[in-house]
C-alpha cells in the first residue's frame, strides 16, 4: 500500500553549538527519536551551519557511505587517506570510511557561513579500503531536471557509492517539473534544501522531506527557487 509521509523541517532535531548549528532529520548524537532513525539505507541528512573560522576537528567513521553536498560558502576537508580539498557550492564529495577513516571539515572563511548537508548512507559492503571522490555539477545541467549525482554504477558521471542507493539533485523554478520511475519493492525519501515545491502532491517548503513507500514514481514541479534531493533507497 502506498505510503506519503511529510517530514516537516520544524519537526527535526535542532542543536546550537554555537560555532556550529544543525538540523537533524534522523536521530544523531544527542538528538534521539525512535520513530525517525532512518529511512531504508540512509541513516543521517543534517543540515550544518559552521561559524567563520570554525569546524570539526579530527575524528573517525567506519562502514558508511558519507555525502556532502555544499549550499553556500565553503567547507575546507581533510583526512588520513591524504586528501586535502575545498568543496565549493555544486560540488558532491563521496568518502567512503570502509575499515576506518579519520579527516576533519573546516571553514576558513573569516566572514561566511558554511552551509552543507552531511549524508550518510549504510553501505551493502563492508570493511573495504577507504576512498574519496569529489566532483562538481553545474546547475545548468540540474536546472529543471533532476540530475544523478550519486549511484552505486558511477552512470551519468555520478559519484559512485558502496550503497543500494542512487541520489538525484535538481533546481527547479516556475513551471519546470520533472520525474524519476522507481520500483515500488523500494523506499524513496526527498528533501527540498530550500524554496518550495510540489511533490507526488504535497506541497514542502525548505527543509520539509517526503518519506515514501510503495510509490512507482516522484513527480516534482511548481517549484520557487527551490533546489531539492531524491534519494532512491534500500527497503532495508
Amino acid at each position: 500500500m502506498s505510503m506519503i509521509q511529510i517530514r516537516k523541517s520544524s519537526d527535526r532535531g535542532y542543536a546550537d553549538h554555537g560555532w556550529l548549528k544543525s538540523f537533524h532529520s534522523f536521530s544523531f548524537a544527542g538528538y534521539y527519536d525512535a520513530d525517525f532513525m532512518g529511512w531504508g539505507n540512509l541513516r543521517v541528512i543534517n543540515e550544518d551551519r559552521i561559524a567563520p573560522g570554525m569546524g570539526f576537528g579530527t575524528h573517525g567513521h567506519r562502514d558508511m557511505e558519507i555525502i556532502s553536498y555544499v549550499m553556500s560558502g565553503k567547507l575546507a576537508h581533510k583526512d588520513s587517506m591524504g586528501n586535502v580539498k575545498g568543496i565549493p557550492p555544486g560540488d558532491v564529495q563521496r568518502m567512503s570510511a570502509g575499515r576506518g577513516v579519520q579527516h576533519s571539515e573546516f571553514n576558513h572563511a573569516p566572514d561566511t557561513t558554511t552551509h552543507f548537508f552531511q549524508i550518510w548512507i549504510e553501505p551493502n559492503v563492508r570493511g573495504i579500503e577507504p576512498g574519496y571522490e569529489q566532483k562538481s555539477f553545474e546547475a545548468s545541467g540540474k536546472q529543471g531536471q533532476l540530475r544523478l549525482v550519486a549511484s552505486p554504477d558511477g552512470a551519468d558521471g555520478s559519484v559512485t557509492i558502496h550503497a543500494d542507493a542512487r541520489l538525484y539533485s535538481g533546481l527547479f523554478d516556475g513551471d519546470q517539473g520533472a520525474e524519476v520511475a522507481l520500483d515500488p519493492a523500494r523506499k524513496a525519501y526527498v528533501h527540498l534544501m530550500r524554496g518550495e515545491l510540489v511533490v507526488n502532491g504535497q506541497k514542502l517548503n525548505a527543509g520539509d522531506a517526503l518519506m515514501l513507500e510503495a510509490e512507482s514514481r516522484i513527480r516534482v514541479g511548481a517549484g520557487k527557487d527551490a533546489e531539492v534531493l531524491v534519494f532512491d533507497l534500500s527497503p532495508r
